[in-house]
């Protein structure tokens, strides 16, 4: 599974670009949907962090990289590989800890690597930043015109590596687009409730341009993501996406805070039948009792559809925009080869097991 060459696609109409961006999506969402089955059947230990949701945010940079072109990652780290042309099997190799994984079997999910692509990754919170400058810097002394990307979310532009990078970047006119993902939690706390001064003041303050960029629409985040490479190869310095992007299994598998809002939203039906039989009870007046059996309903409704990335997921959007049987077949295009992927993965684990 090799990405096609970088100037063909760019020179795409738009009907067969929008198809190659939603091809990759497809492609990324069946890869970590494969990794998540495999951590579910404990095949994986640990915690897995997957990126869900991030698809249209990542197909719509990705696209716009060619060779020489560096990617700086955080632990969400297979979108992008996937998204450059990494070979699934041996990312699910290295997820499995088989010795012919993408990094040995030694790598996990959240330091993976891959050479030949210039691309890497760290469990770090805000390491994609610096590294992406490292990239940049050696992009720059090469001459090329090559570009560095770094991947990050919202919770990590608190931490100092992420301001002192920013900073380095502009004041040394780095070709480097930060690619800032927004989902607007830091684990489990909302990021404003973190976040001094707001997060597009904060990283405008550094004097490069921000792009707030809708990360459920591949179509919006293609376009602003071309403007920033543009600029970076062109010499005109560093810029950031603030992307949106729903969080659609929580910050890990297993998170429990999805498991708590959805056994909440799960329980509103069961708490207002109990309105009803409280003229019935002794004890506190009816109107006190209703009026906190119905602030507990209203909170457990308010946290169900806070539940991260609640009927937020970018692909039936991108879906929306192709014929539905165009759409159809891409999606068991993506389907069949990453079914293809898993089965010579686990076939090649098993024999070195």
């Amino acid at each position: 599974m090799t990405a096609e060459p970088h100037t063909s696609r760019l020179r795409r109409p738009d009907r067969l670009r929008r198809e190659a961006l939603f091809l990759q999506m497809c492609r990324i969402r069946c890869t970590e949907e494969a990794i998540g089955r495999l951590w579910h059947d404990g095949r994986v230990s640990g915690e897995m962090h997957l990126g869900i949701g991030e698809e249209a945010a990542v197909a719509g940079v990705v696209a716009h990289l060619g060779d020489g072109d560096a990617l700086a990652l955080d632990y969400r780290s297979t979108p992008a590989l996937v998204a450059r042309g990494v070979d699934v099997t041996a990312l699910l190799l290295e997820v499995l800890g088989a010795p012919g994984g993408l990094c040995g079997g030694v790598a996990g999910h959240m330091h993976l690597m891959s050479r030949p692509h210039l691309a890497a990754a760290s469990g770090i919170v805000g390491a994609p930043a610096p590294l992406a400058c490292g990239f940049g810097l050696a992009a720059r002394s090469a001459g090329a015109g090559h570009v560095a990307v770094a991947f990050f979310g919202d919770g990590a532009v608190n931490e100092g590596m992420v301001m002192e990078s920013l900073n380095l970047a502009v004041a040394w006119r780095l070709p480097v687009v930060f690619v800032c993902k927004d989902n607007r939690w830091a684990v489990t706390t909302r990021s404003a409730a973190l976040t001094g001064g707001g997060l597009q003041r904060r990283l405008a303050a550094f004097g490069m341009p921000v792009a707030r960029v809708d990360g459920r629409d591949v179509t919006r985040v293609d376009r602003a993501a071309g403007r920033a490479v543009a600029l970076a190869r062109a010499g005109h310095g560093p810029s950031v996406l603030l992307v949106s992007c729903p969080r659609l299994e929580g910050h890990f598998l297993g998170d429990p805070l999805v498991r708590l809002t959805s056994t909440l939203q799960a329980l509103v039906p069961e708490v207002r039948p109990l309105v009803g039989q409280l003229r019935a009870q002794p004890g506190a007046p009816a109107a006190q009792r209703l009026r906190a059996l119905l602030a507990i309903s209203t909170r457990a409704a308010r946290a169900g559809m806070e539940r991260p990335g609640w009927g937020q997921d970018p692909l039936p959007r991108a879906a929306s925009r192709l014929a539905r049987d165009v759409a159809d077949e891409l999606a068991r295009r993506a389907r069949a080869e990453v079914d293809r992927a898993l089965d010579d993965a686990l076939a090649m684990a098993g024999a070195h097991a």
